[in-house]
């Protein structure tokens, strides 16, 4: 299927056509018709699967067909994310959408500057794209005006709930009108957003592009079972030895990153950090270093990462396990995207593995432990009659999915990296990683 045939305007094929996409994704495939005709949606979409475009492409086609005379300062469609990042990636795809339509946008979110958001609010913009908190600021000081709110979405909602946006969230509904047409998108389904999509949403038609809660198919996972006191060196001795290039590095402190980053810095690794304390022009200039190959190791807290998009990214890590399952499927949503293959790699300590058997109860699968060489912890219990035949045994690292790197799906749209190139070769049965021949690695 083309987009062509899912009823869109030629203005929109033409931003379509201009940004080198020709074909739609599953979800929006599915959820652009919805949306076109009027329903509310509940979409299970991981990051990476197209969502942003399956609302804001929709929503544009119908704002453009009802053009009405309103205050400058009316928002007609309203935006929730759950981070700054988002919200800014998101208003950028509304402009590059939206170039060829004459509708306004703009994204407001904490940590920049209240006035230029203000002298934008006040040059007027039909859609708002917003984090609660800030939203919520400019509620209290008149700024705007939700009167002629027609569209709501919900994007990351898990991801919002989990930052404690809820009755930032119900206080916004509270002040929409209750005829509207409402979005929510959404990787994981607890509980907490089965409760909300009753009072939220209409009647919705739902789409589920891939099971809830799971992980794409384009996305390897292993565990590293390594001791905290080891796992510096562990990535250190990854990263220099190019078994691992660009990759995104989760962390569970603010403090917890600088230290790291410090580390690998002196260990001559290219790196920098993104976290809540760093300001906004740092945490964009490190993610642009990052996407251009100037440097090789972004490490991220959880909420400084959330809404990063980078595609064809090869390495997600997880240095510190995350305590919540679902953080996990957020996390390594950000590889195996564009039909890129990605890999998974959880360094686990002992006192990690109750988080360890939650992620693997969340996503329905063992994930395969593999050692590094000399920094190998005490090898995982097993369950009786599980061996490594059948995926919970210990091997060398690298062998379970040595040709996955290699090859990928279908085409898309490139991570921008200087690093080398990597495959992976099982060798005498045990498995390694390498460079390709003749390329250097970090280690050389």
């Amino acid at each position: 299927m083309s987009f062509s045939e899912l009823g869109l305007r030629p203005e929109l094929l033409r931003a379509i056509a201009d940004s080198g996409y020709d074909t739609p994704t599953p979800v929006q495939t599915e959820a652009i018709p919805i949306v076109l005709a009027g329903r509310d949606l509940m979409a299970g979409a991981q990051t990476g699967t197209g969502k942003t475009a399956a609302f804001v492409l929709p929503i544009l086609q119908r704002l453009h067909e009802s053009p009405v005379e309103l205050d400058r300062r009316a928002v007609r469609a309203l935006i929730l994310v759950p981070t700054r990042e988002l919200a800014i990636q998101v208003e950028e795809s509304v402009q590059t959408y939206g170039k060829h339509a004459p509708l306004r946008s703009v994204a407001v979110y904490g940590g920049a500057s209240l006035p230029d958001q203000l002298r934008e609010l006040d040059a007027g913009a039909e859609i708002v794209v917003a984090t609660p908190g800030r939203l919520l600021d400019l509620v209290w000081r008149g700024s705007i005006d939700f009167g002629a709110v027609e569209f709501l979405v919900l994007d990351e909602a898990d991801r919002m709930l989990d930052m404690g946006f809820i009755d930032d969230i119900r206080m916004i509904i509270s002040l929409l009108p209750k005829e509207r047409q409402s979005l929510l998108f959404s990787a994981t389904f607890p509980e907490a957003i089965k409760r909300l999509t009753k009072t939220l949403l209409r009647e919705p038609a739902t789409v589920q592009v891939t099971p809830p809660n799971s992980t794409t198919a384009l996305v390897d996972h292993v565990v590293l079972r390594v001791e905290d006191s080891h796992k510096k060196a562990t990535l250190s001795h990854l990263i220099s030895n190019g078994h691992v290039t660009s990759a995104l590095v989760f962390v569970r402190t603010k403090h917890g990153a600088d230290r790291l980053t410090n580390q690998l810095a002196r260990d001559g690794i290219r790196v920098a950090a993104i976290h809540g304390d760093r300001a906004q022009s740092q945490r964009i200039a490190a993610l642009e270093d990052f996407k251009d190959g100037r440097i090789h190791v972004l490490v991220a807290t959880e909420v400084a990462a959330r809404g990063i998009d980078i595609d064809a990214l090869p390495y997600v890590v997880n240095y510190d396990l995350p305590r919540s399952a679902e953080d996990y499927v957020h996390r390594i949503g950000r590889t195996g995207r564009a039909g890129v293959d990605g890999v998974a790699i959880s360094l686990v300590s002992e006192s990690e593995l109750p988080y360890l058997r939650d992620i693997e109860q969340l996503i329905g699968k063992p994930i395969p432990v593999e050692q590094v060489p000399g920094f190998v912890s005490a090898p995982r219990p097993r369950a009786e009659g599980r061996s490594p035949a059948n995926g919970r045994g210990e091997t060398a690292v690298g062998s379970r999915y040595a040709s996955r790197q290699s090859t990928n799906r279908r085409t898309g749209p490139a991570h921008r990296s200087s690093g080398p190139r990597q495959t992976r070769s099982t060798g005498s049965g045990r498995g390694s990683w390498t460079a390709l021949p003749g390329e250097r690695t970090s280690g050389s």
